[in-house]
């Protein structure tokens, strides 16, 4: 790995961050997978030291929160008895995103529970500079997690969507038809219009387009935990600082504030790769 060029490890990092397979970047590359399993590991941990130090200050009004599945190494169902199942099993990554600019200035991976909800509120007010409105759905963990790590300064709302019972036969992977949605106040004085969870479920599709191991109905999917970690800094690193939003035409970190000028894939992949 060290003796690829930057341009060949931009090559390698650009097929991973639109969505490809190691294997998959492999046979376009023609470079071996566990150097580019090294490689993606490697900028991956740069990703999360250049997430902490520009995710800072933040003066987001208003975020919404969700958290979506993968699994890592064997599903849950399948994991043999007495295992320790911390590594393993189903793993869920809990995000944040602005609806106004797009960014997101957090995001953690880890069981569906109070604890790791409460670490990623934690993390996300210590990112924020201003009051701001939160908005979830009704997994409990959140109401502990925002009041830990928020207090009173927050204003939070939660929604819970209903949906058309699935169709059966032809066309039952379709997406089921919102048929309405109950808006609660949580804490202080959310605004009603905007408890919404629209812009974090977007998100979540664009996670499962993004990142092979997040894909549904594959075989695709993460053997250790440190390689799901990595690809999903890798994903909002990119997400945030070089990908152009087709909605603001900039990429989410110039329409925050955090950043002045477009990145390049290569300037990200030199910065977090040495």
């Amino acid at each position: 790995m060290n003796r690829l060029s930057l341009s060949r490890r931009t090559q390698v990092i650009s097929a991973l961050v639109e969505g490809n397979s190691i294997r998959s970047t492999e046979r376009m590359t023609d470079i071996h997978r566990d150097t580019i399993m090294r490689l993606m590991v490697e900028v991956g941990t740069g990703c999360v030291a250049l997430h902490n130090e520009q995710m800072r200050n933040l003066d987001c009004r208003r975020l919404q929160c969700d958290e979506i599945w993968t699994f890592c190494r064997i599903k849950q169902a399948h994991i043999p008895k007495f295992t320790d199942k911390t590594k393993i099993g189903d793993q869920w990554t809990f995000v944040a995103i602005d609806p106004d600019t797009k960014l997101v200035p957090a995001y953690r991976i880890g069981k569906r529970t109070r604890e790791t909800a409460i670490a990623f509120m934690g993390d996300l007010s210590e990112r924020l500079s201003n009051r701001v409105q939160i908005s979830s759905d009704a997994l409990g963990a959140y109401i502990a997690a925002v009041e830990k790590a928020f207090g009173n300064d927050v204003d939070y709302g939660q929604i819970v969507k209903f949906y058309d019972a699935e169709p059966i036969g032809p066309g039952r992977y379709g997406p089921p038809r919102v048929t309405g949605a109950e808006r609660t106040v949580i804490a202080g004085r959310p605004e009603q219009a905007h408890i919404s969870t629209s812009h974090i479920e977007r998100q979540n599709l664009t996670m499962r387009m993004s990142m092979r191991r997040f894909t549904r109905l594959t075989n695709a999917f993460s053997k250790k935990l440190e390689n799901l970690h990595a690809a999903v800094a890798l994903h909002f690193a990119h997400y945030n600082l070089v990908r152009l939003h087709k909605t603001t035409r900039i990429t989410p970190a110039m329409a925050a504030g955090v950043m002045d000028r477009l990145w390049s894939l290569e300037e990200l992949v030199d910065r977090t790769s040495k």
